[in-house]
């Protein structure tokens, strides 16, 4: 039996040696990436206030955003991943919540396409062939990157065109899950408040970021925005709703439990489990061995004393 047993033992010690080795060195380079593949619309509402042109005056209702987000795979390559972006804000009526650019309820409505660095998350605006049109973007987009940390990052803000200051505030509970808030301050910056009308833009966003995967699990605006002269032309507070933070930190909780699995665990149990089963091999092997010598030297010594 230990002939046969301890063989093995050694055998599979080598491979949970080679398996955790794996997921100390090889794993974290290849998890701990942004996926070429993602399709994601996230779902926003709260309040605001347009300018009424006929009056002069903000008349508030209820709105809806949606921003819906997937990579282009044909252009991504291993180390940079390309973006298509298609966002809205609607006024809410109560009804479907779909973006209609024809329709009177229409804020606002923009495309955006970019690429990101799968580690670093940052904007690369040079590895990728995106189209022609495409904006050149600096810093942070859609994500942070993995191992977040307790800093200040820049952020690209579609608005004022650049990367703004996401400076770390503070650690907060979104469902469960403890997350980064980073927050983000405007103050008048000039902008076109639609084609050929200059204005100023004012925001103050906050973005709650899970650190280990660097998913954000929610985000809240604080925004206005105002004509030349000083008119208020939007006056907007809103933030994920309640069923996009649910399903966010639900779907966040299986991606890092995957990464632990591959990353924490699977060298611990590799190269813990590898060892103890390789010196419980090699303890049987000799074991095996001196048995023989042992029983042959029992022997003499008995004959001796006949």
């Amino acid at each position: 039996m230990r002939k046969i047993l301890g063989p093995v033992l050694l055998g599979l010690g080598g491979f949970l040696l080679i398996a955790g080795l794996l997921g100390l060195f090889w794993a974290p380079g290849v998890v701990e990436k942004t996926p070429e593949q993602v399709e994601t619309i996230t779902m926003l509402e709260g309040q605001a206030g347009k300018l009424d042109t006929s009056t002069g005056e903000l008349v508030e209702n209820p709105i809806f955003a949606i921003s819906d987000t997937r990579t282009d795979t044909d252009l991504s390559d291993d180390q940079t991943v390309a973006w298509l972006s298609t966002s809205c804000v609607m006024i809410d009526r109560g009804g479907e919540r779909v973006c209609d650019e024809d329709s009177e309820d229409l804020i606002t409505a923009s495309v955006d396409i970019f690429a990101t660095d799968r580690v670093t998350a940052l904007a690369d605006n040079e590895s990728l062939d995106l189209p022609a049109d495409a904006l050149p973007h600096e810093g942070l987009v859609n994500k942070w990157p993995f191992g977040a940390e307790q800093k200040t990052y820049p952020y690209w803000d579609g608005t004022v065109g650049s990367a703004v200051d996401a400076a770390f505030d503070r650690t907060e509970d979104v469902g469960g899950t403890e997350t980064y808030v980073y927050r983000v301050e405007i103050d008048e910056a000039p902008i076109e408040i639609a084609e050929g009308v200059p204005g100023t833009y004012t925001s103050v966003k906050e973005i709650f970021v899970e650190p280990q995967t660097g998913a954000i699990l929610n985000q809240t605006d604080d925004q206005q925005r105002y004509l030349a002269d000083g008119t208020p032309a939007l006056d907007l507070q809103i933030a994920f709703t309640d069923d996009q933070v649910a399903q966010g930190v639900d779907d966040n909780g299986g991606d890092r439990l995957l990464l632990d699995a591959l990353t924490v665990y699977l060298p611990i149990i590799g190269l813990g489990g590898g060892a103890l089963a390789i010196l419980a091999g090699v303890l049987l092997l000799r074991g095996g061995r001196q048995a023989p010598a042992g029983h042959s030297r029992k022997q003499e010594l008995a004959g001796a004393a006949r």
